[in-house]
């Protein structure tokens, strides 16, 4: 079965960093582009951004644009977000999933940001 397993949240302050991980299994990781998404407190699910298949390449949503980096290791089928300058409004529970064909999700980690 397909299971992504999210980890690496934590509570930060404004500025600070934080690099999540997705360790993925039950599937072919390597051929299947994968995405973050995060979830704030009423609010519906966004993409955060997504990593191609080959770590060739990467878009993300304009609110994280220049301070979140997402990349992946196929070898060990894992995928990172790192998250710099966070701020209050990144505040959400932080999910991997697959771009196209998604699997059910995860938990998620939890990210706060807060002075």
């Amino acid at each position: 079965q397909v299971q992504f397993v999210e980890s690496g949240g934590g509570s930060v302050q404004p500025g600070g960093s934080l690099r999540l991980s997705c360790a993925a299994s039950g599937f072919t990781f390597s051929v299947y582009a994968m995405s973050w998404f995060r979830q704030a407190p009423g609010k519906e699910r966004e993409l955060v951004g997504t990593i191609t298949t080959a770590n060739v390449g990467t878009n993300y949503a304009d609110s994280v644009k220049g301070r979140f980096t997402i990349s992946r290791d196929n070898a060990k089928k894992m995928v990172y977000l790192q998250m710099n300058n966070l701020q209050p409004a990144d505040t959400a529970v932080y999910y991997c999933n697959r771009q196209v064909i998604r699997a059910s999700w995860g938990q998620g980690t939890q990210v706060t940001v807060s002075s």
